[in-house]
C-alpha cells in the first residue's frame, strides 16, 4: 500500500506507478487543463525526446544550439555504461593511501556533490567528502588546518575549465600539497571537465592522477547525473549503478509515449510555467532539513533556466513556512520531503497553508537513492516550463557580465595594487551604506530602500559572509523578520555561490527584486600563488563585480559593509532594521 502524506491527504499513486508521485493541490486555479491538452496535441514530450529545439525557437540556429544542449536525456544511460569504472577507481585511491576528498567546483559543478554529502554517511570503502564552492578566506583557512595534504584527493570541476573559483583553489592546494609532496603532487588531483579545456591541459601538464570528461552535449546545471555529481557519489561510496537506476526509472516516467496527464515532468512543468505566467511566480520550496542542499540545487536549476528575458520563476528556498496571512497571491509552494520521515511541525504548517487554498504540489521521496530520480524529474520539468514561459532554458546570456566586471577590477588589483570602491554615502557605526538613496538617520536610509518595493516584488538578501551557523541564524531571522512585515517573498544566498545559481534571473530576469548585498572585511586573508590578490580580494571583487552588473541592468540594490566583525555588525543592523520597520509601520 502506498504511503501519504497527512498534508497531502491521498495515497500518492497515478499512470507512472510509484514513480509518480505528485499530489496536486492547486486551490481555486485548478490544473492547468488547457496547457496540458496543448503540450498532448504538440505532442511536446515525444518531440523533446526526439530533441527538437523547435519547442522553443522558431529560429533555426537557435533551435540547432538548444537541440546540442539536450544531452541530459540520454545522461544516465550513457553514464550508466560506465558504473564499473567508478567503484574501480574508488578502491585505486583507497588502495594509495587516500583518506578524505575535497571537491572544488562552483553552481552545476558542485551542488548534486552537495546534496549526495548530505544526504548520504560515506559508506563502507567510501571516503569522506568536503565540497569547496566559496572564495571566503575564512573558510579556505579553516579547511586548511583540517586537511592532511598528504591523503587528500582534491577534484577540480570546471565544465568550461574556465571558472575562476575553482582555479584558484586548485593554485592554493596543488601549492600545499607540493610543498609535502614535491613533483608527485598531481598524484593528489582529479579534474573533470569538457574535454580539450584550459583545466584539462592543465591537469595533463601537472600530471593528475585522473581526468573525467564531461558531456559536451549537457549544460553545467544539468550535469547532476554525469560525472560532476556521480564521482563525489561514488568516493563516498555510492552504488552509482543504483542511483542511475533510479534516474532511469523516472526518465522512462517522462518517456515520449508516456500521456501528458500521465507524465510526470509534463504535469510538474506545465503547473510551473502556467502559475508563473499568471503571477504566482514566487516557487517556494518548504523542505525538511536533509532536503536543503537539493533545494539549493533546484534553486540554480530554475533560477538559471527561467530567469531571463524579464521573464521568470523565482525560486525561494530556505524560508520557513508561515502563516498565510504573511503570504501575497504570488506564491505556489511545493513541499518535497523523505516518506516515512515526516516532520510534524512542517506537515502542521502545510495543512494551515491547505486550509487557506494556497496552492501546493506534494512530492514524497520513497527512499535517498530516488533522489535521482528527482534530478531527472525537475531537469525535464524546466524543459516543459520554458516553452510555457517562451524562453530558452538551455542558455544562460546574462551570467558572463558579473564574472567580467569581476575579472577587470582584478586586473586593476595588480596595476593600481588594489581594489577602488566608492565613497558610503553613509557611515553609521561600524556599518558603512552604499545606495542611491538619502536619509537623516540609518533607520530612515533602510527604509528609503524598503519603500521602492512594489506588489509582487521579492527581497534578496547576497551574503558575502563567512558561511557560519551564527551567521545564518541572524540572516534568516531577517529574511523572515522582512517577510512578516512586509509580506514580500525572501531569498538568501550567499556569495560568490548564489551568482552561479540565481544570479542569471537577478539579471535577466523580472524586475521585481530588492537586493540587498552584505559584505564584510576580512579579519583572515590569504594569498592566492602566481597571483596579486588574495582570495579576500578576489571575493570583494566578485562583490563589487556583480553590484556594478546589477546597477547597469537597472535594479533596486543597496550595499551595506559590516565592517571587520561580522556578528557586531549583523546585530547592528538587525537593530536598524526594527528601527526602519517602525518608520514603515507609522506611515503605512
Amino acid at each position: 500500500m502506498a504511503q501519504k502524506s497527512k498534508a497531502a491527504g491521498l495515497q500518492e499513486q497515478g499512470p507512472a506507478g510509484d514513480v509518480n508521485r505528485q499530489v496536486l493541490r492547486l486551490g481555486p486555479e485548478g490544473a492547468p487543463k488547457a496547457r496540458m491538452e496543448r503540450l498532448e496535441s504538440e505532442r511536446f514530450m515525444e518531440r523533446l525526446w526526439q530533441k527538437d529545439g523547435s519547442l522553443w525557437t522558431a529560429d533555426p540556429a537557435g533551435a540547432e544550439r538548444i537541440r546540442s544542449a539536450l544531452g541530459w536525456l540520454d545522461a544516465p544511460r550513457k553514464m550508466q555504461a560506465l558504473a564499473p569504472e567508478f567503484g574501480l577507481f574508488v578502491k585505486e585511491v583507497k588502495a594509495a593511501g587516500f583518506t578524505h576528498a575535497v571537491h572544488m567546483g562552483m553552481g552545476g559543478s558542485s551542488l548534486a556533490p552537495l546534496v549526495f554529502r548530505q544526504m548520504f554517511k560515506p559508506a563502507p570503502g567510501g571516503l569522506p567528502l568536503t565540497v569547496l564552492d566559496t572564495t571566503d578566506p575564512a573558510t579556505i583557512v579553516a579547511l586548511d588546518r583540517k586537511l592532511d595534504m598528504e591523503t587528500t584527493l582534491f577534484i577540480v570541476a570546471s565544465k568550461s575549465g574556465t571558472t575562476a573559483e575553482p582555479l584558484a583553489f586548485e593554485d592554493y592546494f596543488f601549492d600545499r600539497v607540493r610543498a609535502v609532496k614535491g613533483e608527485r603532487a598531481g598524484e593528489n588531483f582529479v579534474a573533470v571537465t569538457d574535454p580539450g579545456t584550459p583545466l584539462g591541459e592543465s591537469a595533463r601538464k601537472k600530471r593528475f592522477r585522473r581526468t573525467f570528461p564531461g558531456l559536451i552535449d549537457v549544460g553545467g546545471r544539468y550535469s547532476a547525473l554525469t560525472f560532476f555529481g556521480l564521482l563525489p557519489a561514488a568516493l563516498l561510496g555510492l552504488d552509482t549503478d543504483r542511483l542511475l537506476g533510479e534516474a532511469l526509472r523516472m526518465a522512462s516516467a517522462c518517456g515520449p509515449s508516456i500521456p501528458a496527464q500521465g507524465n510526470p515532468a509534463a504535469v510538474l512543468g506545465a503547473v510551473m510555467g502556467e502559475m508563473a505566467a499568471s503571477g504566482r511566480d514566487k516557487l517556494t520550496f518548504l523542505l525538511p532539513g536533509e532536503l536543503a542542499t537539493f533545494g539549493m540545487w533546484l534553486e540554480q536549476l530554475i533560477a538559471e533556466s527561467t530567469g531571463k528575458e524579464g521573464t521568470g520563476i523565482v525560486p525561494v528556498t530556505g524560508e520557513p513556512a508561515g502563516d498565510p496571512l504573511v503570504y501575497g497571491n504570488d506564491r505556489l509552494f511545493i513541499h518535497i520531503y523523505l516518506k516515512g520521515r515526516e516532520h510534524e511541525d512542517l506537515e502542521s504548517s502545510i495543512l494551515t497553508l491547505q486550509a487557506a487554498n494556497m496552492p501546493i504540489v506534494f512530492i514524497g521521496i520513497p527512499e535517498p537513492a530516488a533522489i535521482c530520480q528527482e534530478f531527472f524529474r525537475w531537469e525535464a520539468a524546466c524543459a516543459v516550463a520554458g516553452a510555457v514561459l517562451g524562453i530558452n532554458p538551455f542558455d544562460q546570456p546574462n551570467v558572463q557580465e558579473s564574472k567580467d566586471a569581476t575579472n577587470r577590477l582584478l586586473q586593476s588589483v595588480g596595476e593600481r595594487g588594489g581594489l577602488t570602491e566608492p565613497a558610503p554615502v553613509a557611515t553609521y557605526g561600524p556599518l558603512r551604506f552604499f545606495t542611491r538613496d538619502g536619509a537623516e538617520s540609518p533607520e530612515g536610509l533602510l527604509w528609503a530602500f524598503l519603500a521602492r518595493a512594489r506588489t509582487g516584488d521579492y527581497i534578496s538578501l547576497q551574503a558575502y559572509l563567512p558561511e557560519e551557523a551564527s551567521t545564518d541564524r541572524t540572516l534568516q531571522a531577517m529574511r523572515l523578520r522582512l517577510r512578516d512585515a512586509l509580506g514580500f517573498a525572501t531569498t538568501l544566498g550567499y556569495g560568490p555561490r548564489f551568482l552561479h545559481s540565481t544570479g542569471q534571473l537577478h539579471k535577466g530576469g523580472p524586475d521585481t527584486g530588492l537586493f540587498i548585498q552584505l559584505t564584510c572585511r576580512d579579519a583572515t586573508d590569504i594569498s592566492i600563488p602566481g597571483r596579486p590578490y588574495t582570495f579576500g580580494v578576489f571575493k570583494k571583487a566578485q562583490a563589487l563585480g556583480d553590484l556594478e552588473a546589477l546597477i547597469r541592468h537597472g535594479r533596486r540594490v543597496m550595499r551595506i559593509d559590516l565592517g571587520d566583525n561580522v556578528k557586531k555588525g549583523l546585530a547592528h543592523l538587525q537593530r536598524l532594521l526594527e528601527g526602519a520597520l517602525a518608520i514603515g509601520g507609522q506611515r503605512g
